[in-house]
């Protein structure tokens, strides 16, 4: 039997302290969870030859442009345009209207989504404020965004790329997106690595190296304004954490798409081990109970379940993984 490395066997030993931690928590996991379904995409019909536009024998072709009056050439939805504006330049940068709930990929039939719960915002100005502790006003537990920008417009998440937001009473709500390699995700309650110990600043060799640069210190909990701070008082306070899964996510429990809001959680324990790295520095770890009388979570599908194209795409993304780490500000 072949050797397994110290990083390999230190990963294994802290999956397993990590899963009986969350066993010890209680999951309230249902008795029966909902599968999500694998939506194959449409393909395109071909369309029958036909004959062009009927003519009349005695019609003569129309080769001057058509006339259309400004009525007629005004849509019926969209900007509502002046007949005193005919002809005039106009600037359709200004004109952009970001308040369409659903992209036009999926609105215009190109992509099918494989989540089956509503559809957030792409974009647009937020409706609520996102500095909020608990549940969100119109957002349903279980509605997804293609992008963390639609999680930022509808407020469950403001930061498009940090997986942490919070404020003086504990976090406001956390990014799940692949995460470090010994944590476990166990749906209903998984743990939590903290950010900082690494120089955001770049080499030299690597300036431009900055979220995913190794860790270079241990992290803390002293600093007021830091992440781990505002995730030590939401297990201190029991502030609800709302809770964003991404694709990226290694667990049965992430969607196969896009990100989506699972709900609220609560901080039930915070601690502080030695990190999955060589130079073993300490990492701040944070374990998650999701809150009971809420929605079951949906089960991934699995790999076999899915199409060539989507297979592919999981598999670009395990090796070019996202930046989960952002510099520590408090909002």
């Amino acid at each position: 039997m072949p050797s397994i490395s110290s990083y390999e066997q230190l990963r294994l030993e802290n999956i397993k302290k990590n899963r009986e931690l969350l066993m010890q928590l209680g999951l309230d996991k249902p008795i029966f969870e909902p599968t999500e379904k694998v939506v194959k995409k449409p393909t395109a019909t071909k369309k029958r030859k036909g004959p062009d536009t009927p003519t009349s024998e005695n019609a003569e072709p129309d080769t001057k442009a058509q006339r259309v009056s400004p009525s007629q050439s005004t849509p019926e939805s969209g900007v509502r345009r002046s007949s005193r504006n005919v002809g005039k330049t106009v600037n359709y940068k200004r004109e952009i209207v970001k308040e369409s709930p659903i992209p036009v990929a999926y609105s215009s039939g190109v992509k099918v989504a494989e989540n089956e719960g509503p559809m957030g915002r792409e974009d647009g100005p937020r409706r609520c404020d996102p500095k909020t502790y608990g549940s969100i006003p119109g957002i349903a537990v279980g509605t997804w965004w293609p992008t963390r920008q639609g999680c930022s417009a509808d407020a469950i998440h403001a930061p498009w790329v940090g997986g942490i937001s919070g404020g003086k009473q504990g976090a406001y709500s956390v990014a799940l997106s692949g995460g470090y390699d010994d944590d476990v995700d166990l749906g209903y309650a998984f743990t939590y690595t903290g950010s900082g110990g690494r120089d955001l600043k770049g080499t030299k060799t690597a300036p431009k190296n900055l979220r995913t640069a190794p860790q270079s210190s241990d992290q803390s909990f002293e600093n007021n304004a830091s992440f781990n701070k505002m995730l030590q008082r939401s297990c201190e306070t029991k502030k609800p954490v709302r809770v964003v899964r991404g694709f990226k996510c290694k667990s049965e429990y992430a969607p196969s798409e896009g990100y989506r809001y699972d709900g609220l959680y609560r901080v039930e324990r915070a601690w502080m081990e030695k990190g999955m790295n060589a130079k073993g520095y300490l990492v701040c770890k944070f374990a998650f109970k999701r809150l009971p009388n809420q929605p079951p979570l949906p089960v991934r599908a699995s790999l076999d379940s899915m199409g060539n194209s989507a297979r592919e795409t999981l598999e670009e993304d395990e090796e070019n993984p996202e930046e989960v780490e952002d510099e520590p500000k408090e909002e």
